[in-house]
Formats: structure tokens, C-alpha cells, sequence
């Protein structure tokens, strides 16, 4: 709890800056960035959890991967969680930052599960449905699970649309198990 509400400081004041300065796209790509890094380099994570490696030590690595990379308002930015010793709350905080980026912008992320993958054209037709009901800009992420069988299901700001055959059959089941008919013979 704790952590979130430090991220969600440091994430407000950068969103404050950049928009005061106009940068606001630019800072959203650089975490984005960022937080790509984070969550695709195991070493780096471990870098920036670690309580053990200096703050100096951390910043010089900081700059040999980020630098020319990151616009000068995310840099020092960077710069200034190191000096804190916030790092470890950097992924949680580009999080909070990305996140109040889509609700300044009016973008909602829908997250779709299917059991194969589908058409480009199938998913943009779905997220032109999702926007029109919606009244808002959708990004979709596809992912693929075959124990659902068949069908989708799509989540979006935490609600579920479950249109899955693997949900239906288990209500099936649930229903028949409890089946009060009783053959007479």
C-alpha cells in the first residue's frame, strides 16, 4: 500500500511537470520505455531492487542505458528517484504514470483472451464496438489461451465480459449436478 501511494506521487508530480513544460507525449513514450525495460531485462530488474549496489553505481548504469534515449525531463526524473532511493517503486510508478496518462486521454485498455489467435481485422472490429459503447479510446491486447476452448473473454477497468465455451460448460455441469429430475424406473 505503501509503495503504491509513493508511485502514485512521483507518477502525479511527472505528469504535472511534462504537461506544464508540453512534453506530456514525449514523457509517456519515455516510460513507456522504461517500463519495457524493466520488465523485460531480468538483470536490470535486479539491479534496481537491489539494496546493496550503490545509488552512484545504479545512476551510472541508468545513464549507459538510457542516455540519448530518454527526453531530459524523464532523465532527471530518473536522476531524482535514484538520489531518493526510490528505484524499486520505478515500475510501479511509470504504472501509475502511464495510467494517468490514458485517463487524461480517454483511452481504456481491453485486455482479450481467446483460445486462438485472431484476425487483425476481427480485433479492430472489436475495439471499434468496445469505443462506440464505450465513448472512448481503446487499445487492445490479445492473448492467447486454448484451455477456454473457444469463445473470448475481455476485461476492461476491471469488469469481465466472459463469452468463453470453457464458462459455459462448467455452468452446464454446475446445473446438471444439481439436477433435481430423477428417473422414475
Amino acid at each position: 500500500m505503501k509503495s503504491t501511494k509513493l508511485a502514485s506521487r512521483y507518477a502525479k508530480a511527472l505528469f504535472e511537470l511534462a504537461q506544464q513544460r508540453g512534453e506530456l507525449e514525449t514523457v509517456n513514450q519515455d516510460l513507456a520505455l522504461v517500463k519495457s525495460v524493466i520488465k523485460e531485462n531480468r538483470d536490470f530488474r535486479g539491479v534496481i531492487e537491489s539494496p546493496i549496489i550503490f545509488p552512484d553505481k545504479k545512476y551510472s548504469i541508468f545513464k549507459g542505458v538510457f542516455n540519448g534515449k530518454l527526453s531530459d525531463t524523464s532523465f532527471g526524473f530518473l536522476s531524482l528517484i535514484i538520489r531518493k532511493k526510490r528505484e524499486p517503486a520505478l515500475g510501479t510508478i511509470c504504472d501509475e504514470f502511464l495510467a494517468l496518462y490514458n485517463k487524461h486521454h480517454n483511452i481504456r485498455i481491453a485486455h482479450v483472451l481467446t483460445a486462438v489467435p485472431i484476425k487483425p481485422e476481427l480485433t479492430e472490429i472489436l475495439r471499434h464496438l468496445l469505443e462506440e459503447d464505450l465513448h472512448s479510446t481503446i487499445q487492445i491486447t490479445t492473448t492467447v489461451d486454448e484451455r477456454i476452448i473457444g469463445g473470448l473473454m475481455v476485461e476492461i477497468d476491471g469488469y469481465l465480459y466472459d463469452a468463453s465455451l470453457l464458462t459455459r460448460i462448467n455452468r452446464l455441469r454446475a446445473e446438471f449436478s444439481h439436477n433435481v429430475y430423477q428417473a422414475a424406473f
